[in-house]
């Protein structure tokens, strides 16, 4: 009574924002359903809005909205990048790729810039300790420049160090450059950053999220992990910049990842997505670093493309590779990866290989650094071995690694988690390689895996809890826009 004295027409102010509520949420609906997603994902949404008034419109509003097409820079900074590195489309192999190789590169000279490297030699790390001491031995020989590009730089020891060597060489006149993403590297102290710019460092976040700029920014994030020094050497792979991949955590050893040291032509490719990424963040055309230096010798003579996705891309780049180099399969498949959430194409092709006589192998960690997503994961894990997948828990620490390993010639790895968020939402990299050599070495270090892993059963995982079965089935109800 007293609330109708004082606004007497609080009841149509109330009517009238309720008939505006439903109409901006039935127009996200449309929307929704006119971009013609993933039908999961858009029943997912629909859910949110639908089950979560208000709150379930900002969430779309902030992580819901899709980049595709959106150009990242200029069509003609973008030319000139191109004509500045004026990759290779077709090139003579030395060995006579299979046909399944031949597909595959075709398929990533579709998706990319056409380009495909011999020439290059690789080397593997599977610990965080012996990756850092190499990287920092390549920066501290740096000459001319060194571009640094990563998810996460930690304020521990080891993002310390790191900085304090990259500071040491912008002090003799080597160009550094650093980017980071803003909410991988949000607790970075701004003072670190402030000492870094003073020592002549070019330090950008990427996609900052500021006031204005939250709801366009908040789910798109550059899970990018590339080093490039001198324009000869590069580094790519699952590891940040942390101590717990080197010393562990509170909780684990420290964390079992893969990352590759590149000498060769590809590092050009490298170059290239670094100098897009930095367009985008600084509009500063790195025209004069980008040019394709003279590599050194190599000591072998692996295949190698390079292979960028993101939310702005038409297609889901590394998603159609994997679906791709799956569908090719005739003998294996192994995949390592922190989070299996696979798409449905993704999860029936997987499964089609296994029910085909395809040893199809798939290893995860037992604990993974985020019970959401262990929980989504877990979802998916009945259906998988119904199929005659086989699934492993990596028991001695965190499994960080991103690698997917097919048949006898083809190998990827990189930043790429076998999820949805990597697939749709994420700026991810990832090498390729063709070498029958190299996929005996990478097979060598699975198999060496597989002896610190647990098989599942799946007479055993059907009898884990009714409550843990329940939240594993409400979480993946979510699990597309995670």
């Amino acid at each position: 009574m007293i609330l109708a004295e004082l606004f007497p027409y609080a009841g149509v102010v109330y009517n009238i924002l309720m008939v505006l509520y439903a109409l901006s949420v039935l127009a996200v609906i449309v929307v929704i359903l006119s971009e013609n997603r993933n039908p999961v994902k858009s029943i997912a949404w629909v859910l949110v809005l639908l089950l979560l008034p208000i709150f379930g419109l900002v969430i779309y509003l902030f992580f819901g909205r899709s980049l595709k097409g959106t150009n990242l820079i200029s069509r003609s900074d973008l030319r000139e990048l191109k004509r500045m590195n004026d990759f290779p489309g077709t090139v003579e192999l030395k060995e006579k790729p299979t046909e399944d190789t031949r597909q595959l590169i075709s398929l990533v000279n579709k998706l990319t810039e056409p380009h495909i490297f011999t020439g290059n030699d690789i080397k593997v790390f599977t610990t965080g300790k012996d990756k850092f001491e190499s990287l920092l031995q390549d920066i501290a020989n740096a000459t001319r420049y060194i571009h640094v590009q990563y998810f996460i730089i930690e304020k521990d020891e080891s993002g310390k160090r790191l900085i304090e060597l990259l500071m040491s060489k912008a002090r003799e006149g080597v160009q550094v450059r650093v980017l980071y993403d803003y909410v991988g590297s949000f607790y970075t102290p701004p003072r670190i950053l402030k000492d870094m710019r003073a020592a002549g460092i070019k330090v950008h976040p990427f996609l900052e999220l500021t006031f204005t700029q939250f709801a366009f920014r908040a789910n798109w994030r550059n899970h990018r992990k590339i080093v490039v020094i001198d324009g000869e050497v590069g580094y790519v792979g699952g590891m940040n910049i942390a101590d717990r991949y080197i010393t562990g955590d509170k909780k684990w050893k420290p964390w079992r990842d893969t990352h590759l040291r590149i000498t060769g032509e590809a590092v050009a490719a490298m170059q290239y997505s670094f100098a897009i990424d930095w367009n985008f963040t600084t509009r500063e055309l790195l025209t004069s670093t980008t040019m394709r230096y003279a590599a050194p010798p190599a000591s072998e003579d692996y295949v190698v493309q390079m292979v960028g996705s993101g939310p702005t891309s038409r297609w889901n780049n590394i998603s159609f590779v994997f679906l791709k180099a799956i569908t090719l399969a005739k003998r294996c498949v192994y995949i390592q990866t922190p989070y299996f959430l696979p798409s449905d194409s993704l999860l029936k092709a997987l499964q089609s290989a296994a029910l085909a006589g395809v040893d199809v192998r798939v290893m995860i960690p037992r604990h993974p650094d985020s019970m959401m997503l262990r929980l989504a994961t877990a979802s998916y894990i009945k259906e998988c071995m119904l199929s005659g997948i086989k699934i492993y828990f990596y028991e001695p620490t965190v499994m960080h690694a991103k690698v997917v390993i097919v048949d006898d010639e083809f190998v990827t790895t990189g930043s790429t988690n076998f999820d949805f968020r990597s697939f749709e939402h994420n700026f991810e990299f990832n090498a390729l390689i063709y070498s029958k050599e190299f996929n005996q070495k990478m097979k060598g270090i699975f198999e060496a895996d597989i002896e610190q892993c647990t098989r599942l059963l799946l007479s055993k995982w059907k009898k884990r809890p009714l409550m843990q079965k329940a939240l594993e089935s409400i979480v993946r109800l979510i699990s597309p826009i995670l």
